[in-house]
C-alpha cells in the first residue's frame, strides 16, 4: 500500500450530503475484483449523459480538477452498501484524500486500508475548506498527516484528529498484509515451535 505522509492538491468540491456508495461506483462495476480500472465509473451516473459524453456541469469533467487528489464532500460521505469498489475508484481515479463532516462508518475503515485518508472536521472548517476548493486551479489545500493539519491557500490551519494506530498504518504503507509480514520473524519462531513440540502437525 502506498504511504501517505504529505499532499498538497487543488481539490474537488463536491457539496452533496448522504453521498453513498452506488453513487461513488455503481453496481454495474461491481463484477470485478481489480482495484484498477474503477477511475473510469468513479460517480459515473454524475459524469456522464446516458449516451456516454460527458456531464460538462458536473465537477469531475472540469479541467481544473483533473489532477486533484482531495476531495472536499458533504455530510455523512460513503453511507450505504460496504463495497469496498468504492475507496478503490477514488484511488484509481487518483484521490487520496477526502475530507467531510462525517463518514459511514465501514466506507471511512476501508479507506484507511486502501490508502486513502479520511478526514473529519467540524462544519465551520468545511465550509472553508469547500470555498478554498471552489476556487479551483487559482487554490491548492496541503494535508500533512504527520502534524494533522490542512493549510488552506490562504495560510489558515485546519487541525484534525485521527486514531493513531490508523495513523502509524497509512505513514508507513501498511495494509492488513503489511502489517502481518511485519510480524513475520514472530510467525516463524512460533511455527518453529509448534513443529518441535508438535511434528505430528
Amino acid at each position: 500500500m502506498q504511504k501517505f505522509d504529505k499532499l498538497t492538491s487543488t481539490a474537488i468540491p463536491l457539496p452533496m450530503i448522504n453521498v453513498d456508495t452506488d453513487m461513488i461506483i455503481p453496481k454495474d462495476y461491481l463484477k470485478t475484483i481489480k482495484r484498477t480500472g474503477l477511475g473510469t465509473g468513479l460517480f459515473s451516473e454524475l459524469r456522464y449523459h446516458e449516451d456516454g459524453s460527458d456531464n460538462k456541469d458536473f465537477v469531475l469533467n472540469h479541467g481544473a480538477y483533473k489532477d486533484a487528489k482531495i476531495l472536499v464532500a458533504g455530510d455523512n460521505f460513503g453511507c450505504g452498501s460496504s463495497r469496498e469498489h468504492a475507496p478503490w475508484a477514488l484511488l484509481d481515479w487518483g484521490i487520496r484524500c477526502v475530507i467531510s463532516t462525517s463518514f459511514a462508518d465501514i466506507f471511512y475503515n476501508n479507506c484507511f486500508k486502501n490508502g486513502i485518508l479520511p478526514i473529519v472536521v467540524s462544519k465551520e472548517d468545511l465550509d472553508k475548506l469547500m470555498d478554498d476548493a471552489e476556487r479551483g486551479a487559482n487554490a491548492t489545500i496541503s494535508v500533512d498527516l504527520e502534524a494533522q493539519e490542512i493549510r488552506g491557500p490562504d495560510g489558515g490551519v485546519v487541525t484534525f484528529d485521527i486514531d493513531p494506530f490508523k495513523k502509524h498504518c497509512l505513514l508507513n504503507g501498511l495494509d492488513e498484509i503489511g502489517l502481518s509480514l511485519e510480524k513475520g520473524h514472530h510467525i516463524d519462531k512460533h511455527e518453529e515451535r509448534i513443529a518441535e513440540h508438535r511434528p505430528w502437525h
